[in-house]
């Protein structure tokens, strides 16, 4: 089959690799129907995290059921299912506790597991699942085209802006600030809306993100940065600052601006992958009694709340797939959110 290799630095490759084999009996064979670039696949394509030797990328994948082991009973051969961007078994203590990112039996995809078997990355053809029945959540038909692209960010980002919302405490009537106009920024504000945020401010300077922000809930857009952003978000709430703020961007800058802009007893929520050096200003901490909570989104505990809203098209966050790509235009499909011509781009094989 095909699958898509980082080099090194803006070296992406679309190569043959093995078809991937049935090993555990846990296991399935999922056939990919459409995948994604992450912003996080980024970090390693510029050079920001280190790539020693060549190796599958990818973790949003939806697809069919190709093949399933013995002892597989969730999923069926057929079945459309989405996979969240990590695999797991939801039957561990960490999973049933909400935390299904840190599973005791699970891994990532491109990667060899724990038992020794390998699960494919999720920009290609096919992928072994190892926890087929952990992993894997079937849609109750096979959807539409139209349907894909919001079912696909269950995978990832929709799970992951909804963590930081959850993260944040937003409940109706929360002011929030989105401080992130990416993907998951955008649908950090579908999320805030969803559970009642009465007031979204999105920190953004583009205008096409900041038309989609407005569309998808926002109230508010702040374009300025450093001081003069913390300024001018404290100048909307009274001079106090917001309820909640959700990072999503992952850098020390955006950090600094979430801690700097929410309100004294304020709770940020972040979930940007940590880039740059951002550390937690304990002594402002203290003295504000902001709160700060997220990490790394656990998204597959959240995809059946979320998925009933999707496939009823209450909300649509696969609007933020603004370019299509053929998986033969993979090297493209990252060129494209590297110089920030897309929001997202989304590949079908």
């Amino acid at each position: 089959m095909r699958a898509t290799l980082i080099h090194g630095e803006r070296d992406i490759r679309l190569e043959e690799v093995p078809d991937p084999q049935l090993s555990t009996g846990h296991d399935a064979i999922v056939r990919v129907s459409a995948a994604c670039v992450c912003g996080s696949d980024l970090w390693p394509y510029r050079g920001v995290t280190d790539t020693t030797e060549p190796r599958r990328i990818g973790h949003e994948f939806v697809g069919i059921v190709e093949q399933v082991g013995e002892h597989v009973t969730q999923v069926k051969v057929g079945d459309f299912v989405i996979a969240p961007f990590y695999d797991c078994d939801m039957t561990c203590a960490n999973c049933l506790n909400g935390v299904s990112t840190s599973c005791l039996n699970g891994g990532w995809w491109g990667a060899e597991q724990r038992d020794g078997s390998f699960a494919d990355g999720g920009q290609g053809e096919f992928v072994r699942v190892p926890h087929a029945d952990g992993s894997l959540v079937a849609t109750p038909e096979k959807p539409s085209a139209a349907l894909v692209p919001h079912l696909l960010t269950l995978a990832d980002v929709m799970g992951t802006g909804h963590h930081a919302a959850v993260s944040a405490g937003v409940t109706d009537g929360s002011t929030v600030v989105v401080v992130g106009d990416g993907a998951v920024g955008l649908c950090a504000v579908i999320a805030a809306k969803r559970l009642g945020a009465g007031r979204i401010v999105v920190m953004s300077r583009n205008p096409a993100r900041q038309a989609l922000a407005k569309e998808f809930g926002a109230t508010d857009i702040v374009e300025e940065r450093g001081d003069d952003g913390v300024e001018k978000v404290k100048a909307l709430f009274d001079g106090i600052g917001p309820d909640a703020v959700l990072e999503c961007v992952g850098t020390a800058e955006s950090m600094d601006q979430a801690i700097r802009s929410a309100r004294p007893g304020g709770r940020v929520g972040y979930v940007g992958v940590p880039n740059g050096g951002a550390e937690l200003p304990i002594r402002r901490l203290f003295g504000s009694n902001v709160s700060v909570g997220g990490g790394v989104a656990p998204v597959r505990n959240y995809i059946e709340e979320l998925l009933p809203d999707v496939l009823e098209g209450r909300i649509k966050p696969g609007r933020v797939f603004d370019a299509e790509f053929a998986l033969d235009d993979i090297a493209e499909a990252y060129a494209a959110m590297d110089e920030r011509r897309a929001v997202k781009s989304f590949v079908r094989p």
